[in-house]
């Protein structure tokens, strides 16, 4: 089964891994759904490192060269070693909190699970909340806006505006090659065009095959 669907769930503040917790062990038993679990969490951790490399790369502190104001000669030098000195400090302390697992970005998954989960209602609008808390977890939005934005299922286009029934039935869509392939080599058999046969003629040949029997007996050997 595609985890996706386990991390959108995941992602649904209503939710969050003890509903989906609960669901696997409902659906697959207790041990087996806390092997899923396990997974869906590991899986979970892995896609969001993904993501924190990916944006916290991308919000990066620009190289010394672009805060150099090229109308301000004179402070050329002193500001660039002073910008170089705070990028490296910065570029210093986000490697420790990275390597020591405490960086407020990395836990951004842990502070969203560790929080409550919002009150179930048919109204809630999970891309107003994650609109409204984007502040507070802005790694873990861009994994929301992604996974959110997958389709579930889809339609074929002759299914939608089509008045008749569906092409494929779900005992069509389970079948396997061999069975499908057997199909389509029947239905080729049967609208093959069909050959004309003159019934007189048969009943003619039949009539006298009859009247040779009579006529011979029956210990005549047919040829």
């Amino acid at each position: 089964m595609n985890k996706i669907i386990f991390i959108a769930s995941v992602l649904d503040p209503r939710n969050k891994f003890e509903y989906v917790e609960g669901a696997l062990e409902e659906l697959f038993g207790e041990e087996k759904g806390k092997k899923i679990n396990t997974k869906v969490y590991a899986y979970m951790n892995s896609l969001f490192g993904e993501y924190l490399k990916r944006y916290s790369t991308e919000s990066c502190p620009q190289s010394p060269s672009s805060y150099t104001s090229s109308n301000n000669t004179s402070n050329t030098s002193s500001w660039s070693v002073i910008s170089a000195s705070l990028i490296r400090t910065k570029l210093h302390l986000k490697k420790q909190k990275e390597d020591n697992g405490s960086g407020g970005a990395k836990s951004e998954l842990d502070k969203y699970i560790s929080e409550e989960q919002e009150p179930f209602s048919e109204e809630f609008d999970i891309l107003s909340w994650w609109k409204t808390h984007a502040p507070r977890f802005p790694i873990l939005l861009e994994l929301a806006r992604d996974v959110l934005d997958i389709l579930i299922s889809s339609v074929a286009s002759e299914c939608a505006f089509s008045t008749g029934g569906r092409i494929l039935d779900s005992f069509r869509s389970s079948l396997t090659p061999k069975c499908v392939q057997a199909l389509i080599c029947v239905q080729d058999w049967l609208r093959e065009e069909k050959n004309s046969i003159s019934v007189e003629e048969d009943l003619k040949y039949l009539e006298e095959f009859e009247l040779d029997m009579e006529n011979n007996g029956s210990t005549t050997t047919i040829v």
